[in-house]
């Protein structure tokens, strides 16, 4: 019988060799090997009868074979039984497989205690820092230590907060887990009434998960705009407390006042040029023009491409399409050719946006000016004569100056409560 062809007879196994794979096969296909076979065995699969049985050892040592109980008087065995691979496995494997279960269980085991120890004592941070601030009323400067302890910080912080939050975020879009968890901290602080303020980058208005989170916000009440860059990252709470990244990275937690003066300063002086996330279909498109604007001011500068999709928070094709494009508009051949000739036409000259501005309140209507025939509004007295000359102004309206004063201070009395009544959704 030909036993070399086949499927399975050139296939390699870790630990066995060619030989012994054939041995296998062979002892497969005849149910089993004996003594007296392991000639016929070597000589059907071209192999030496030495070879032959170092085969034999080999897939005995694997628990692919199995030897049969030797004969009364004779030291070798009867024979040897092929076992499945799966068998094989089970019979070598499972002690070792089990001890390895058990070895990974003991790591679980202390792991879970180890976070245990961290979350306890992660949950002192607030402790800690509320004891220096009495130490220091001053102000101080904290780090803390790990993104653990900065949200079980930020969670606390959050819920005190009475009046203000302000947000800076890096980056063109924001991780779906980190978006899910925000959303609903957030928007109980705005049913609380706290005005919340965020600074995202242009970038974020293409990427959909972000937008949609902002939208929620912004119909929840929250005010949010955009930049080409903004910075890294920034909470401020109530004006009196600053959360900042840290290389380690966890965060700087600063109470400074003068500190936290600059910080308010630069994200007032941001908010001022930004631009109000708008929503709708158009939302994306709305800062394309500043976006290539901000792409040739970075080129102007030599930056390479990796470096501005970094400090645009877009994809690095996304910057070379746009690059591209800039290209073939200006007609260069070259980005530095590019840089200069956006140079040459102001190209180059940031985008500066004007504060919006404030809702106009309409002033109190003034009295239509009186007839001659009628009398002073404020007493009803007669009025003087008509000036004739008009270099001498327009006519008179009250009969004295002590009327036109009392006329005035009732207009004054009645201002505040009309821009009130304007605009009643303005903060008191």
């Amino acid at each position: 019988m030909d036993t070399d062809g086949g499927p399975g007879t050139s296939a390699r196994v870790p630990g066995l060799d060619g030989a012994a794979v054939l041995i296998y096969r062979w002892a497969v296909v005849h149910e089993g090997l004996t003594p007296a076979t392991l000639a016929q065995a070597a000589a059907e699969t071209g192999l030496s009868p030495r070879d032959c049985l170092a085969a034999v050892r080999s897939l005995t040592d694997s628990c692919l074979l199995t030897e049969l109980p030797a004969a009364a008087g004779s030291q070798e065995p009867a024979g040897w039984h092929p076992v499945s691979p799966q068998a094989a496995t089970a019979q070598l494997l499972s002690d070792r497989d089990t001890a390895l279960r058990a070895q990974e269980e003991a790591l679980r085991e202390q792991r879970r205690r180890i976070q245990q120890e961290r979350d306890g004592l992660a949950a002192l941070v607030p402790v800690y820092l509320q004891a220096r601030q009495h130490v220091f009323p001053q102000g101080t400067i904290d780090h803390l230590p790990d993104k653990l302890a900065v949200r079980s910080l930020l969670t606390d912080v959050i819920d005190s907060c009475r009046s203000e939050v302000l947000v800076s975020k890096h980056g063109g879009s924001f991780p779906p887990a980190a978006l899910r968890e925000a959303l609903p901290r957030d928007l109980a602080l705005l049913a609380r009434g706290v005005r919340m303020r965020s600074l995202y980058q242009h970038a974020t208005r293409f990427d959909q998960p972000t937008r949609s989170h902002a939208e929620q916000l912004i119909a929840a009440g929250a005010e949010i705009r955009t930049l080409p860059e903004v910075l890294p990252q920034m909470i401020v709470v109530d004006g009196s407390l600053a959360l900042l990244p840290a290389r380690s990275g966890g965060a700087l937690l600063i109470r400074e006042p003068d500190l936290l003066a600059y910080l308010l300063e630069v994200f007032e002086r941001d908010w001022a040029h930004a631009a109000p996330f708008a929503t709708g279909p158009q939302a994306a498109h709305d800062v394309s023009k500043t976006m290539k604007q901000s792409i040739l001011v970075l080129l102007a500068k030599g930056l390479k491409d990796d470096s501005i999709a970094r400090r645009l928070g877009i994809s690095l094709r996304t910057c070379r399409r746009h690059v591209s494009e800039l290209l073939e508009q200006l007609g260069a051949h070259s980005r530095f050719q590019a840089g200069v000739i956006a140079e040459r036409q102001r190209l180059t000259d940031h985008p500066t946006r004007p504060p919006e501005p404030a809702p106009a309140v309409p002033a109190p209507a003034e009295p239509a000016p009186p007839s001659p025939a009628s009398g002073c509004p404020a007493c009803g007295g007669p009025l003087a004569a008509p000036a004739v000359s008009p270099a001498a102004g327009r006519p008179p309206r009250y009969c004295s100056a002590r009327c036109r004063s009392r006329a005035y201070r009732a207009r004054l009395k009645d201002q505040p409560s009309t821009a009130a009544t304007a605009d009643p959704a303005a903060p008191p």
